[in-house]
This record gives C-alpha cells, sequence and structure tokens, in this order.
C-alpha cells in the first residue's frame, strides 16, 4: 500500500517538475521563472528530507522501538559536527569581491558550508584508504 502512495506521490512531483521546466522554456526564463524554479528546488529538497526523517523514524518505532536512541543519537551527532563547522567558520570576505556587500550572517554561512564540504570529502577519502587497507589487510 505505501509503494504505491509513493510512487504516485512520485509521478505527481515529477510531472510537476517537469511542467515547470516546459514553463520556463515556453517564456524565455525570465527572473521570475528562475525564482519560482529555485523556491521548487527548495521545495523538493525539504520534502524529501522530511520524508525520509518522518518514514525512518516511523518505520524503525514500529519494527525496534530501542533503534529510536540511535537515530537521535545520530540527529544529535550532525547537529554538533554542523555547530563546530559553524564555529570554525571564519565569514571573511573574499578577497578581491567588487559586487555589492554580502552581509556577515552570509559569509558565516558559506563558510559553514564550505567547512561541511571539505569535512566530508576528508571523510570519503579516508573511508576509500581504509576501506581499499582493510580488504587488502584480509586477503
Amino acid at each position: 500500500m505505501y509503494s504505491k502512495i509513493v510512487k504516485i506521490i512520485s509521478w505527481v512531483l515529477l510531472l510537476a517538475s517537469a511542467a515547470l521546466a516546459v514553463w520556463g522554456f515556453a517564456i524565455g526564463w525570465p527572473d521570475s521563472a528562475v525564482d519560482v524554479i529555485i523556491y521548487w528546488t527548495y521545495a523538493m529538497l525539504a520534502i524529501g528530507l522530511i520524508s525520509i526523517f518522518i518514514i525512518g523514524i516511523g518505520v524503525s518505532a514500529s519494527i525496534n522501538p530501542k533503534s529510536l536512541i540511535k537515530i537521535l543519537g545520530v540527529i544529535f551527532g550532525i547537529a554538533v559536527v554542523v555547530g563546530i563547522a559553524y564555529l570554525l567558520a571564519p565569514g571573511t570576505p573574499a578577497v578581491g569581491y567588487l559586487g555589492e556587500p554580502v552581509t556577515d550572517g552570509t559569509l558565516k554561512f558559506t563558510d559553514t558550508i564550505l567547512n561541511l564540504t571539505y569535512l566530508t570529502f576528508g571523510c570519503s577519502l579516508l573511508s576509500i584508504v581504509v576501506g581499499v587497507i582493510i580488504k587488502a589487510v584480509r586477503k
């Protein structure tokens, strides 16, 4: 039953996205069309993330209620990592930038995202190297 509902919702969202793209091409992509597409992307991302959390928590609670503690631990860990990335973000203006002045909050936010990107990249490289070493040692 759930798979049918998810499939129908997926098709509706896909058709809505395709309709927005066709509309954008039809009117020549003025700024208003680009804004609508960007807001639609934000909405799709939010729907996806909320769905993952709700479905994940709902399924795990029905199968194994003790797993909720692990999920809350993971969410808390993610919040701690994001908080540390935020505290380490300098928020300094870009060197050589000649455009409109950017607020301190925006600079801090972009630096936080960059720190999280660097951390994710480093962890992925580390996991690849460790995986290869473990695989070589086991053989």
